[in-house]
């Protein structure tokens, strides 16, 4: 499996299970996602889907500091309804991350390590996501913005020609050099386009 070498390059996210440790599925419930397995996860790197990789790197810092955060114990709020926008792109890789889900997650085992209605939108938040640790409550709000990092002027009309089978190899091959180099300079770029705020 090959893949742009900027992939690997990205800062993993690491988080404690107390489910897959009761499981054994991990030793201990450590948890690393990589932005190689979300990737894999969603089927293609964008802007919208390192963004919501990045903010969930962001966000889970600044709410757990030097701890490592507690996959299943995160409630995620979007200000944005499930089907506007890309909220829905966003929530699927959050959700990867931190396992919250709204109605369709795990049950639970005898009140324990339900993963359903950790997650909800049209919330009234100043950012675009919030992570609310149950613990203790506390919040901070995430926020990514990547239109200082502008698409190549070639790309609109490469990618017209791609969707429409019109463009030859060279142009299918320039299209996605010019698309992943994008991607690949927001991943360089992430303290200045996401902004997280305590809550």
């Amino acid at each position: 499996m090959k893949y742009p070498d900027y992939y690997t390059q990205i800062e993993p996210i690491i988080l404690k299970d107390d489910l897959a440790n009761f499981l054994g599925a991990f030793d201990q419930g450590l948890i690393e996602f990589t932005f190689v397995d979300i990737v894999k996860s969603a089927g293609h790197a964008c802007p919208t889907v390192l963004g919501a990789y990045l903010m969930t790197l962001q966000g889970l810092k600044a709410l757990y500091g030097k701890e490592v955060p507690k996959r299943g114990e995160i409630l995620v709020s979007f200000s944005q309804k499930e089907d506007e926008g890309v909220a829905g792109v966003i929530a699927n890789v959050v959700g990867q991350i931190t396992g919250a889900t709204v109605s369709r997650g795990f049950k639970g085992l005898a009140g324990q390590f339900d993963r359903r209605n950790l997650m909800s939108f049209e919330q009234n938040i100043e950012g675009s996501v919030c992570f609310t640790r149950i613990d203790n409550q506390e919040s901070v709000t995430v926020s990514y913005d990547a239109s200082s990092v502008p698409a190549d002027p070639e790309m609109p009309a490469l990618m017209q020609a791609s969707i429409q089978g019109l463009a030859t190899k060279e142009q299918q091959v320039r299209f996605t050099k010019l698309w992943q180099k994008r991607v690949a300079a927001i991943a360089e770029n992430v303290e200045h386009l996401v902004k997280v705020t305590r809550a």
